[in-house]
């Protein structure tokens, strides 16, 4: 008995100390387009921003008035969603940023060519 008592000992110090070594991380979420909300004209509002893969965008706007769809940079340059694309329509919505590059448009007709729509790099 005395040498699993030894063993649950060095496990439960070696636990202590991976978790003493490992930092936590959250995730931080951005309110896209600050106090207005996703809207129009919202291209610059990444600018000076740090982007961590894992990070929330919450997309708050009037669920009858716009939209948000992620696309490719293809789509985000031809202002076009892929058939079959998830449609977010909720006016609440909260989309988990991908390490890389992550497009984001409204598909409502005129709205993306309106400056709807965001590119965030994420490290």
């Amino acid at each position: 008995m005395a040498q699993g008592r030894g063993s649950a000992m060095v496990v439960g110090v070696a636990i202590l100390c991976l978790l003493a070594l490992t930092q936590p991380t959250f995730a931080a979420i951005y309110s896209v387009g600050g106090a207005g909300g996703w809207t129009y004209n919202v291209q610059n509002w990444p600018r000076g921003k740090s982007f961590r893969a894992g990070d929330l965008l919450a997309f708050n706007y009037g669920r009858t008035l716009h939209n948000v769809v992620a696309v490719s940079k293809r789509g985000y340059d031809s202002c076009s969603a892929p058939r079959g694309a998830r449609v977010y329509q909720t006016g609440k919505d909260r989309v988990r940023l991908s390490r890389g590059q992550n497009y984001f448009i409204c598909t409502l007709p005129g709205h993306c060519q309106a400056g709807m729509k965001i590119a965030i790099n994420a490290a």
